[in-house]
């Protein structure tokens, strides 16, 4: 575990995220009290074409102007 201060922090920054991406906690502290944790989101999922297909259903009347705007239209 690693506790360093915020100007550390701001100094530091690209080396903490490396030590988060290495295993390592990293605390930043104001003082002596830790006010937040760095920490590596686990599910960091990359896309994937075609994922939803045929999950997502598009009524007939999509395209249809709606009855709000009948006012608008010229």
């Amino acid at each position: 575990m690693k506790t360093v201060n915020i100007h550390q922090a701001k100094t530091h920054l690209s080396r903490l995220i490396e030590d988060v991406l290495n295993g390592e906690d990293v605390f930043i502290a104001k003082g002596n009290r830790p006010l937040v944790k760095l920490t590596l989101i686990e599910n960091n999922k990359t896309r994937e074409i075609g994922r939803l297909k045929g999950k997502i259903q598009i009524n007939s009347d999509f395209d249809e102007p709606l009855d709000d705007f009948k006012e608008y239209e010229k």
